[in-house]
């Protein structure tokens, strides 16, 4: 199936399940934009989402505000990728980019976003939004390659992965930077982040300008270190050092202060008027909490992409809902340009769909949703309740329905069903980049101190350098 077929079929069925223009049927002008992402945070850790020791009344009052989904899926298990379909709305996957993680500087280029591909932030810039991204980038680590190249007019934040908290290091250098410029700052990674989202708030509406702001924490991605943990040393291999205890600490304080920035939008009188959007790049890892799937980081299984999805919007979405709309992270661009107003005739090409139609209660729409990563050559299709999964050369059919821990192989008892998802992830792929040079998640990790497990249960950690 070439590219242009499969996109015009995909937003053919976006289109015919929403109003033809969702701003214009409210009789409002477009909203601000909030867009909060963490980082390597698990299906579970928040409370309205099931913890057991992790307190997070900030994002579940968020949910009972607004609507909460069950089915949300990142686009795939790990960082740079997920990240280069949340910014295009596309499958990453059509890229050579899109199969490389982490993405660097290098033999492919100094960013993974293709040149001349549109993004978000660009259209929405062009439709007269102030863009800007405070947090982490992670899709080229060099100002070339930096997100003022890509539609964001103010950059606060780091280029790279795992930056230490309190340091502000990656890979043992100052990485911190206000748009093209290295800076030092003092403090806990997350509170600075919050303390930036709050001054473009409030410059924003002192002057009435509508913003779209990406909140990219990078908590609770490691170094394992809470908010009281300067000086521990956990700055070391991904899996050195932290406990339940401390990511809780982590997660905790993204929470206390998400409260303070949300605070901040009513102090102004801004929060009826603003779409706010939070999720995660993807899955879980070391101490996170997936229940009630299996799987984590670097895996296609649930655990390693299905991740929590909250959205509120008062003066259009009901109160305390809850949502088995499926979706992945590419379906975010159109969304937020569904949300801003802008005519579909200036819509770039797009795999995403818009999902306020669902998220405003219209009726949820049916989707055949696609993955692939290279760590053990992992293939993954979703249709309904069916999931078709392919490890190394093992092939497994999930009811994800039934079945969440993907436990029940129900490969030989449904092998029409089996064979309609392996066929269907082939026609699909024929339209995605191909590249067997480019080495594995997994094998680009291979010097890590402790074993890599190939089954279905294994816990694929990235290198440190993530």
């Amino acid at each position: 199936m070439r590219r242009r077929d499969f996109v015009a079929g995909s937003m053919a069925a976006a289109l015919g399940a929403l109003t033809p223009d969702f701003v214009a049927a409210a009789g409002r002008s477009p909203p601000n934009i909030l867009f909060i992402l963490a980082d390597d945070m698990g299906y579970a850790d928040l409370g309205c989402y099931g913890s057991r020791h992790i307190r997070t009344p900030v994002l579940d009052r968020l949910a009972a505000e607004g609507v909460k989904l069950t089915d949300a899926y990142s686009n795939s298990p790990v960082c740079s990728p997920t990240r280069l379909a949340l910014m295009t709305g596309c499958y990453q996957t059509r890229w050579q980019t899109g199969l490389i993680e982490p993405f660097s500087a290098g033999e492919w280029g100094d960013h993974a976003i293709p040149d001349g591909q549109p993004t978000w932030p660009a259209v929405l810039r062009k439709a007269g939004y102030e863009t800007a991204l405070i947090g982490k980038w992670h899709l080229g680590d060099t100002d070339k390659g930096g997100p003022r190249q890509f539609g964001y007019e103010h950059f606060f934040g780091f280029l790279g992965g795992g930056i230490d908290y309190f340091t502000h290091e990656y890979r043992d250098k100052p990485a911190l930077r206000r748009d093209g410029a290295a800076i030092t700052r003092e403090g806990y990674m997350t509170q600075l982040l919050a303390d930036e989202a709050i001054q473009l708030i409030r410059r924003c509406a002192s002057t009435r300008q509508r913003f779209a702001l990406s909140l990219h924490f990078n908590a609770p991605h490691w170094p394992w270190e809470g908010p009281e943990d300067r000086g521990l040393g956990t700055h070391g291999p991904h899996y050195d050092g932290g406990s339940l205890a401390t990511y809780a600490r982590m997660v905790e304080s993204m929470d206390h202060e998400i409260g303070r920035l949300l605070a901040e939008l009513e102090k102004l009188e801004l929060g009826g008027d603003t779409l706010v959007i939070f999720t995660s790049d993807n899955g879980g890892e070391r101490f996170s909490d997936v229940w009630p799937f299996r799987g984590r980081k670097g895996l296609l299984l649930e655990g390693g992409i299905r991740v929590p999805v909250i959205v509120r919007f008062p003066r259009q979405l009901r109160a305390g809902v809850v949502s088995k709309q499926q979706m992945l992270s590419m379906d975010w661009m159109p969304t937020l340009l569904d949300a801003a107003g802008v005519s579909r005739a200036d819509w770039p090409q797009l795999d995403g769909m818009s999902m306020l139609g669902a998220l405003a209660g219209r009726g949820e729409i049916p989707r055949e949703l696609f993955w692939k990563f290279q760590g053990h050559h992992q293939r993954a299709a979703l249709r309904g309740r069916w999931k078709y999964y392919r490890l190394g050369g093992h092939e497994f059919l999930f009811d994800v329905a039934a079945d969440s821990m993907e436990r029940a192989n129900r490969a030989q008892a449904q092998p029409a069903t089996l064979k309609a998802l392996a066929d269907a992830w082939e026609t699909w792929n024929e339209g995605m980049a191909n590249d067997d040079s480019i080495p594995g998640f997994c094998d680009q990790a291979r010097n890590l101190a402790e074993p890599l497990d190939t089954g279905p249960d294994s816990n694929c950690r990235p290198p440190k350098s993530s």
